[in-house]
């Protein structure tokens, strides 16, 4: 190799650099972000792909079969930072190294100060006649056009669709579990006797080998294919009762049986896309990829290499965390530094639904005197193993299956001394792991390069940035856990870690007055049976004074919710409605003009025309704005407090009942139209989610639930955005969880699989319970899923093997809710008592008060002016300007804010037109 290039010197203010970067994937996308956060002066920076999309998550991309997702990597913010400019979809097509010019697709030239090649790789197909024919696992479009194919194979054969997936490395299992979701039935063809066998050692992988048997996967593991014959039409069987058209591919093996599959994929690697390189003339490595030396440069000056292109020391790897390394020494390197590359992380993570199998370091042992401590439990299909020095002392490795929970821990340890014997690591064997202390240069998150002492400092602050105290604020300012996420249990621990040695309070508190969680009052009010705000105040709250028996707007609405949660009685009973938030308090969502929406339960969004035309005239009677949900809902906006009932009376005696879109509770189950009018559908969706929608209506929880049924894996439903998602297969229901919208998107994870109908309501009663009870307040699924130790792995212990031994208790809880629920607008208009909430005036008890005027508040940048004060009084117009409407009378100095029994009913009122409380 030539001698490497040297970083160019910073530029002045007055001089400009041109960085130029080919390739779009997360290297390219790693290396932008570290050149941004370094603020080189003078320096732009030009990303060239040829894909359309910006830079998205490949680690991601089995996420793909499961929902519409771009997978995007980091925030949309960093392409449009002034130094940067994308190109999307003009791929380079040349490099002159000596003019230092690159030309694109487009026919343009460009000159750089600096070239890093980032062009990744491609997924090459086995050397056999007819390879054409076979799919690859690369990128979204192949795993678009895998879920339109198996989706149109099963409609074309009427049957389920035959996958051969060869490879049965990381991306070829993920591609099988990808297409097994899709309703595919999958055989797994892999070269040697055992999956995975550049991670796993013999037994560890006969164990995963054993594993995917039991889910349904067919193995063909020992030969490589030799070769592929191709069928016309796929002809169907003569005769027989099985009249289904035959396979249309045949692939053939030296000495084992063939396998006949309708879809083909090939994942059995990578090749580097040196293309640009070699024709550059740059030095390629024996078996491809451009050579690169310990700073990531190559042969030709000022142009550097990284990601699965770069080859370094004869190896390109298709990892992650390598890429993002190389990445940062590059911009270390082009801001002046001396970073250089060390090698590859081939710590490798298998993201598979109900695998768990992890490996680090030198799992296989290789090193001279190393000893290795195992647990194997063949039937119980768990394996873990631990590489340890000579002496037991230092961590080499490790390998698990079955069960990976110590490798979040013990990754970061590689290399170093254990704080305890090997054995206690084992958390199958039933050894108690030591608490780990980490050293500040620890790396605890890969992917993104992020170090125990980076969280250490963060959550110290820097005087310039807020202290980091919570997970959520972690994540944003330094990254750790933003892109495969399991790092995030030994970060939290780490940071909390910090806060008790800083000092800083770790409170798990509700609010100034309770010093218990939510979680911890729910269990305490459930064990002591208490039944109101002012007994659970004076037996938990602290300190009990005057002030506090009012509780605050914190720990009034959660105490609501713990009750009605615990004893499903009506919300607004025995002092319970001053407790509610004013949604709650009226039963419907108040709007920003004062006014409320009403919207009726219509679960799945199944609806008759009769109900149709009762909503229709509801809407008329009442001059109410209509609005078809996004949740297959009608929302009917623009009633005053005095007519909701009145409202609720007409919807009631048609048949419907409140869809509580007021309340922290189950909102909707969105469904598509399934197999009852589906060509797709699998599965009955619209009557499954009216099953869902009818048991779970009116359970109040810490925040708002929505649930998704799909009828198919096209997904029709949006199921994975939701808290609760249900996916038909041809086996039953698929289960996923912790799904969520709103300002922090989340994808629902998978749970558990082809469910029949009575198994997936048990774990959804024990889901929910189990969410309701231990929840902090107002935490949706996704965040309460993040924090919980293990995630999603403990939430399938619990739901699924009952790990905790509540599942007969989370059962019966839920049991109890469908026998007490109660519509809540039936139970309001059958008592005159509760109906005289609903008023505007306490003087005028038996019909709206024609002398009320709704006016809109005045903003507050000028007050209103006599003329508008006059022209509302009278009447003839609105005061201006913006914000919640609230009824105003001239005549009247009374405060009308609580009814006779000392509640709130509605809005202020009894002030002076154009004057605001």
């Amino acid at each position: 190799m030539s001698a490497p290039s040297t970083a160019t010197p910073t530029p002045s203010d007055a001089e400009t650099r041109h960085i130029v970067v080919v390739g779009g994937g997360p290297a390219a996308h790693r290396l932008t972000e570290a050149l941004v956060s370094r603020e080189l002066p003078g320096t732009r920076i030009s990303v060239f792909t040829e894909e359309t999309l910006p830079p998205y998550d490949r680690v991601a991309l089995s996420k793909r079969f499961e929902i519409d997702d771009d997978l995007l990597l980091g925030e949309p913010s960093l392409w449009e930072h002034p130094a940067v400019v994308l190109h999307t979809g003009r791929p380079v097509t040349a490099i002159d190294v000596t003019a230092q010019r690159i030309s694109t697709s487009d026919g343009e030239t460009h000159g750089y100060d600096e070239l890093v090649l980032a062009t990744g790789s491609s997924a090459p197909r086995p050397s056999l006649e007819g390879a054409e024919e076979i799919a690859v696992y690369r990128t979204l479009d192949d795993v678009d056009w895998l879920r339109q194919r198996v989706a149109d194979l099963a409609v074309a054969l009427g049957r389920t669709p035959q996958c051969a997936v060869i490879g049965g490395g990381l991306l070829g299992l993920e591609a099988a579990g990808g297409l097994k979701g899709l309703g595919a039935q999958v055989t797994v063809v892999h070269s040697k006797p055992w999956l995975m066998n550049a991670q796993l050692d013999e037994f560890g992988g006969r164990t995963l080998n054993r594993l995917l048997e039991k889910e349904g996967y067919d193995l063909h593991c020992g030969e490589r294919p030799a070769g592929l014959e191709i069928r016309d039409g796929g002809a169907a069987p003569a005769g027989g009762e099985d009249a289904s058209p035959r396979p249309h591919h045949t692939l053939t093996f030296p000495t084992m049986e063939p396998v006949e599959a309708d879809l083909i994929v090939a994942a059995i690697g990578i090749t580097a896309r040196d293309e640009l390189a070699r024709e550059a003339g740059l030095e390629i490595g024996s078996r491809g990829g451009a050579v690169i030396d310990a700073t990531c440069a190559t042969s030709a000056p000022h142009v550097w290499a990284i990601g699965e292109v770069a080859c370094f020391e004869d190896i390109c790897m298709g990892l992650v965390a390598p890429a993002n390394a190389m990445a940062e020494v590059v911009a270390d390197r082009l801001a002046g530094g001396a970073a250089e590359f060390d090698g590859f992380d081939t710590a490798a993570k298998l993201k598979l639904a109900g695998m768990d199998v992890a490996s680090f370091g030198d799992g296989f042992a290789e090193t001279d005197g190393a000893l290795e401590v195992v647990y194997a439990d063949p039937a119980g299909g768990v394996y873990q193993k631990l590489v340890v020095s000579e002496d037991a002392k230092t961590l080499l490795g490790g390998i698990f299956v079955g069960d990976a929970s110590p490798y979040s821990s013990l990754r970061p340890l590689l290399g170093r001394e254990l704080p305890a014997e090997p054995g206690a690591f084992l958390s199958a064997a039933g050894g108690e792991v030591a608490d780990l202390d980490l050293p500040d240069d620890a790396q605890v998150c890969s992917c993104k390069d992020i170090c125990a002492g980076t969280i250490r400092k963060a959550v110290v602050g820097d005087g310039a940035t807020p202290p980091c105290a919570d997970i959520g604020a972690l994540k944003s300012c330094t990254k750790v856990g933003t892109q495969c996420g399991s790092c995030l249990p030994m970060a939290k621990k780490i940071m909390e870690k910090e806060m008790v040695a800083q000092g800083m309070e770790v409170s798990t508190a509700l609010c100034e007055h309770f010093d218990l969680s939510r979680a911890g009052l729910f269990e305490a009010v459930q064990a002591t049976g208490l039944t109101s705000f002012t007994e659970i105040i004076e037996r938990f709250g602290t300190p009990a004074d005057a002030s506090v028996n009012f509780g605050c707007d914190i720990c009034k609405p959660v105490i609501a919710s713990v009750l009605a949660a615990q004893h499903d009685e009506y919300i607004l009973d025995d002092g319970r409605g001053t407790l509610q938030d004013t949604n709650d308090r009226a039963l419907a969502n108040m709007q920003k003009d004062g006014t409320y929406s009403v919207v009726p339960r219509v679960p799945a969004g199944e609806i008759t025309p009769e109900k149709l035309a009762v909503i229709a005239e509801v809407a008329q009677e009442f001059d109410l704005y209509t609005k078809i949900t996004g949740a297959q809902r009608i929302d009917m906006f623009g009633a005053r407090l005095e007519q909701l009932p009145m409202i609720w009376k007409r919807l009631v005696e048609a048949g419907f009942e409140s869809g509580q879109a007021y309340g922290k509770a189950l909102r909707n189950v969105k469904s598509c139209v399934g197999s009852t009018w589906c060509r797709y559908g699998v599965q009955d969706s619209v009557a499954m989610a009216i099953e869902l929608e009818m048991r779970y209506r009116g359970l109040r929880s810490p925040h708002k639930l929505k649930f998704g049924v799909s009828g198919c894996a096209r997904e029709c439903a949006e199921a994975r955005g939701k808290d609760v998602g249900v996916i038909a297969t041809s086996e039953g229901w698929n289960l996923y969880v912790g799904g969520n919208g709103g300002a922090t998107p989340a994808h629902a994870e998978l749970l558990a699989k082809d469910l029949d109908d009575e198994t997936l309501l048990r774990y959804i009663d024990r889901y929910i319970i189990y969410y309701v009870r231990t929840a902090d307040r107002l935490q949706r699924t996704a965040r309460w899923m993040e924090e919980l130790p293990g995630g999603v792995d403990h939430v399938h212990d619990v739901v699924v093997k009952d790990a905790l031994g509540i599942a007969e208790d989370l059962e019966s809880a839920m049991a109890t809710h469908v026998d007490r629920y109660e519509d809540e607008w039936a139970a309001t208009l059958r008592d005159p008592e509760k109906l005289r909430r609903f008023r505007s005036f306490v003087n005028a008890p038996d019909a709206p008060d024609t002398g009320l005027a709704y006016v809109v508040e005045r903003d507050q940048r000028r007050p209103a002016t006599a003329e508008e004060v006059e022209a509302a009084a009278s009447g003839q117009g609105p005061v201006l300007l913006s914000g919640p409407r609230i009824p105003v009378r001239e005549d009247s100095g009374t405060d009308s804010r609580r009814d006779d029994g000392g509640e709130p009913v509605g809005q202020p009122a009894g002030q002076p037109v154009g004057v605001r409380s």
